[in-house]
């Protein structure tokens, strides 16, 4: 059990540090290239302060709990455990989604206090 919630957290965090928060269109009209390429960096830095392994981690744990009490109470030790196992996956799964969303919006705000037009 404690092996399938390790690779399940494990794997969260690897999809969530995939997940580029730069994915943002801009208004290209009037702007200066370099100084785009700046601002990005720098909103990048920003969005990074927003946890996103820390709060997979944080689901998976939780997932687990819930999900190794509901199987022990309505099946065995077995079910119990295949139970936390899922959850602790949906629970990471849940949690790194909602962090990686956070991040998002953080580097659009930033983005748009530098005076972009922020498209999406």
């Amino acid at each position: 059990m404690r092996a399938m919630i390790i690779l399940g957290t494990a794997g969260l965090l690897l999809m969530t540090g995939c997940t580029s928060t730069k994915r943002i269109v801009v208004d290209p009209q009037g702007v200066d290239q370099a100084q785009y390429q700046q601002d990005l960096a720098e909103c990048d830095q920003v969005a990074d302060q927003v946890s996103t392994g820390r709060d997979a981690t944080e689901g998976a744990v939780g997932g687990a709990v819930i999900g190794g009490i509901l199987g022990a109470i309505f099946g065995d030790s077995g079910t119990a455990g295949r139970m936390a196992g899922g959850g602790a996956v949906l629970g990471g799964a849940g949690k790194a989604g909602d962090a990686q969303q956070e991040k998002s919006r953080v580097m659009k705000n930033c983005m748009r206090g530098r005076g972009y037009r922020v498209l999406n």
